[in-house]
């Protein structure tokens, strides 16, 4: 075997924080195993797909995570930008109309039938998406001008793009906010960032103002309210989820039963929980929609009450302080920028699918990382945990670059 090889196995296996990250990503997926046996058999949840999550999905992640540990990182960051054209060729195939072996499911064509597993591209795009933006960043200077932003935007609103066309509204709201956090790791200046994020929300309350003053079921058959058409620029359901948060009575039968039944099934697990068998009485009889999936976290609150959600909160926590902590530790700048990337991602998806099964924000069809049913999920989150395990080992290199530092005196102007 390769000295190299041998080595880099050696010093994986010397205790690093990262493997934290792998306990807290096993526990998680353990859990959620749990979680789906609760509902197996109920609506769209056939039987045996906890099983199948646990015994070959989970192995299969274990194998991409393991596979992943071995290349030095200065490999993966030649190879950052291919990877990434490869999955923006594979998302444009997804758009194509009557493309081959690419179903449209609950009307999305957001995965490809490869026989042994529905493959989901844009889990691939999260992964990629990262590599090329942190090889872009590692050693640039230009994005600490407003300016030098323009190639950030486009790495990211590209895949999005493809994305959102299939649709997939969940899966594309994850990439904007890792790439504000992969920005202020790199030290690209903190005004042009709060200028950007400033736009970004003008425009999401415009958008939501539209949606009160003019709401959906104000507008009747005709389609005529009280503001112009060009005023409502997202799609008639978007809207209806919007306003099924501000009347929920108005949208329970229909845009709003989701939510509702989710964060009522919640309440039901008070702090302890009601267990296995009465969770799936309660939710069986109050159908649930996609409990194996988007609704995942108020079937773990029913089952095993709050201090399930506190647990399942507990190991994310842990799972990116361990990212976090190898990005800090680290004096590769593309390790570090992955790290945080990697960390950002998982967060923000799993914050928005919470705050979805708790009522606090609208339903947007987004999963549970590790937790949720999900081959291609699980593949990639655990090449993510995989990837910084690889980081983590790493002795820095006496003749290396030095990393990139986060300074407020930059004198680059925009």
């Amino acid at each position: 075997m390769n000295a190299q090889v041998l080595d880099q196995l050696r010093a994986l296996i010397r205790p690093n924080p990262a493997w934290y990250a792998l306990a807290a990503a096993i526990g998680l997926t353990i859990l959620g195993v749990n979680a789906i046996q609760t509902v197996e058999g109920l609506g769209s949840v056939p039987a045996g797909v906890a099983g199948k999550q646990g015994w070959l999905w989970l192995p299969a992640g274990i194998v991409m995570m393991l596979v992943v540990m071995l290349p030095h990182p200065r490999l993966l960051g030649h190879i950052a930008y291919a990877s990434f054209g490869v999955t923006l060729v594979i998302l444009a195939y997804m758009v194509i109309p009557n493309a081959p072996r690419v179903p449209t499911i609950n009307g999305a064509r957001a995965w490809i039938d490869l026989g042994v597993m529905m493959f989901q591209p844009a889990e691939l795009a999260k992964l990629t998406f990262i590599l090329a933006l942190a090889w872009y960043l590692r050693y640039r200077s230009s994005y600490r001008g407003l300016k030098g932003l323009i190639v950030p935007f486009l790495i990211m609103f590209v895949p999005v793009g493809f994305i959102l066309k299939q649709p997939d509204l969940g899966s594309a709201l994850v990439f904007a906010p890792t790439m504000f956090i992969m920005l202020v790791a790199a030290g690209a200046k903190l005004r042009h960032i709060f200028l950007l994020v400033g736009i970004g929300l003008v425009i999401l309350t415009l958008v939501i103002t539209a949606v009160l003053i003019d709401p959906p079921h104000e507008r009747g058959v005709t389609g005529k309210g009280k503001l112009p058409g060009w005023t409502h620029i997202l799609a008639s359901h978007q809207e209806k989820r919007i306003a099924a948060l501000v009347w929920p009575k108005r949208y329970e039968n229909r845009e709003a039963f989701q939510q509702i039944t989710a964060t009522r099934l919640a309440g039901a697990g008070g702090i302890t929980g009601v267990g296995r068998d009465r969770a799936h009485t309660l939710i069986k009889y109050n159908r649930l929609p996609e409990p194996h999936n988007d609704m995942i976290f108020s079937v773990i609150v029913c089952r095993w009450g709050l201090l399930g959600a506190m647990v399942t909160v507990a190991m994310y926590f842990v799972l990116l302080a361990s990212f976090l902590l190898t990005a800090a530790r680290s004096k590769d700048p593309f390790a570090r920028l992955c790290c945080v990337g990697f960390g950002g991602i998982i967060f923000t998806q799993a914050s928005i699918n919470i705050g979805v099964c708790v009522g606090i924000l609208p339903v947007t069809g987004i999963t549970l990382p590790f937790i949720s049913y999900g081959g291609s999920s699980l593949l990639f989150t655990f090449a993510m945990v995989g990837l910084v395990i690889n980081f983590a080992s790493r002795r820095p290199q006496k003749l290396a670059r030095p990393s990139f530092e986060f300074d407020h005196t930059d004198p680059i102007t925009p």
